[in-house]
């Protein structure tokens, strides 16, 4: 994928003036310093997740992505994630580009761009790989060279508007994956959360495993790891989130049979109040 920096400042633009409107329509001014969820009116102070901790996330994340890719067993599929059949460009691949396993640099490069031009955070790096696996496991598919891309953009499409601030949509992406349709992003983002029966409820102690298994590999590989683990406040607050988001996405089942839906569709049907007790 050729990387347009113009694009990406356009697009990380795009995401400011978003994310200043919700604040703007939802947020009181004592609470502008946080960011509003998509899924509820629980407020994260994501002030003590620097540049350098998403950095050193998405490199481990991004390893253990290439190790599913590296030690996979066979090159099980969908059509929906191929490349051959959903090319993410219109650009002339060379032809061994899908029969050779894509390096490490290679996937922390793809990421890191997403993740830079839409703003995520480092949590939601490690969510993006709870959901990554997931869907190897639910689906019993492997992430190979000709589906990889897809696979990684489903969970992070996923992921962010899950676990972080609703104000990146899937029309929003098409803007930095120039040659993509939302008609697609939206087929693949449909697909993706039928595949994990809409389980998208992520405990606390299951990022906690998540966390501390990336921590080994980050060890086991000499690669430097510095974000902390989730305080027990921050885990429910993550927990509740993604819990209530997956009871919406359950109400909407039905409608996720239509060809149109994605996880955009719950913008407004998503920001109700959750009690934590």
């Amino acid at each position: 994928m050729e990387v347009d920096f113009d694009l990406i400042l356009q697009f990380k633009e795009i995401v400011r003036e978003k994310r200043k409107s919700n604040h703007i329509n939802h947020v009181s001014p004592g609470q502008l310093i946080k960011k509003y969820s998509s899924c509820s009116t629980i407020f994260i102070d994501d002030s003590t997740v620097s540049q350098p901790n998403l950095r050193s996330t998405i490199k481990c994340v991004t390893l253990a992505i290439y190790y599913h890719i590296k030690n996979r067993d066979s090159d099980r599929s969908l059509d929906i994630f191929d490349e051959k059949i959903h090319p993410l460009t219109r650009e002339d691949v060379p032809d061994d580009y899908f029969r050779h396993d894509p390096d490490h640099k290679h996937i922390y490069r793809f990421v890191r761009t997403l993740f830079s031009a839409a703003q995520l955070t480092a949590e939601c790096a490690i969510v993006t790989l709870v959901y990554l696996e997931r869907l190897l496991t639910y689906a019993e598919i492997d992430i190979c060279p000709s589906n990889w891309k897809r696979i990684v953009l489903g969970a992070i499409l996923l992921a962010s508007k899950v676990w972080d601030d609703q104000a990146v949509w899937n029309v929003d992406y098409c803007q930095i994956l120039k040659d993509i349709t939302v008609e697609d992003m939206n087929e693949m983002e449909r697909h993706f959360l039928e595949l994990l029966q809409f389980n998208i409820n992520v405990p606390g102690s299951v990022y906690a495993k998540y966390y501390f298994d990336l921590r080994s590999l980050a060890d086991d590989n000499n690669l430097n790891f510095p974000l902390e683990p989730l305080s027990k406040e921050r885990a429910q607050k993550l927990e509740a989130i993604s819990r209530l988001c997956e009871d919406k996405y359950k109400d909407l089942s039905k409608a996720a049979m239509r060809r149109s839906f994605s996880a955009d569709n719950l913008v407004g049907i998503c920001r109700s109040n959750a009690v934590l007790s």
